[in-house]
């Protein structure tokens, strides 16, 4: 017995898994995000100070029969932050293999990105503001369309990475792809709680 017992043959050991390649795609992302919020918090500052120097000299801010509802951006802002949750689980549906999930949090992600475009679009039917008017449209304009750009470009980042996640590519090992997407849809979002205190609500 102990003869047999020696001689049996030893199981070979699973290889190694191969190691993680750098996360370039992810820090690129991270330092193209934080390039946006800076030019947009450049934007907003230019905005502010125009303003407090508009009001300090005693002249109205927004031009007459200009008004700025606040139930579309109101909307638009939550729609965004209900965005933050869905594409969040779709994180984490990747990461527990629960591929289905996953697709739902995705398609619900852009389909709530899709909405936020429409009442921003929406919102500017509401304000009668005309950028050639005046120095407030030319701001406004200038940064919620900007933002809307913004916007899109995340929604197309999104629709690449769920495209490549119904072709089976991400694992709860390497995701690297949805986790830069999700950062910049989340930059995206964090930028908009700007526009949507200063701009809306502050008005």
């Amino acid at each position: 017995m102990a003869t047999a017992t020696a001689t049996r043959p030893v199981p070979k050991l699973a290889p190694p898994p191969a190691p993680r390649r750098p996360r370039m795609l992810f820090i690129g992302t991270a330092f193209t995000a934080a390039a946006v919020v800076m030019a947009f918090v450049g934007l907003i500052g230019i905005y502010i100070k125009v303003r407090a120097e508009t009001l300090a000299g005693g002249t109205a801010w927004l031009p007459e029969g200009v008004t700025i509802p606040l139930t579309a951006p109101n909307v638009a802002f939550g729609t965004l932050l209900m965005s933050v949750v869905t594409m969040q689980w779709a994180v984490y549906a990747i990461g527990n293999r629960d591929r289905t999930n996953a697709y739902v949090a995705l398609g619900i992600t852009i389909l709530l990105g899709a909405a936020f475009a429409n009442s921003t679009a929406y919102l500017y039917s509401q304000m009668g503001l005309v950028i050639a008017d005046s120095v407030v449209g030319v701001l406004i304009y200038a940064i919620t369309g900007a933002h809307l750009i913004f916007t899109i470009g995340a929604l197309l980042y999104i629709g690449v990475v769920a495209l490549r996640a119904l072709g089976g590519e991400y694992t709860p090992r390497d995701h690297e792809g949805l986790s830069s997407a999700a950062l910049f849809w989340y930059a995206t979002v964090g930028v908009y709680s700007l526009i949507w205190y200063v701009i809306f609500i502050t008005k």
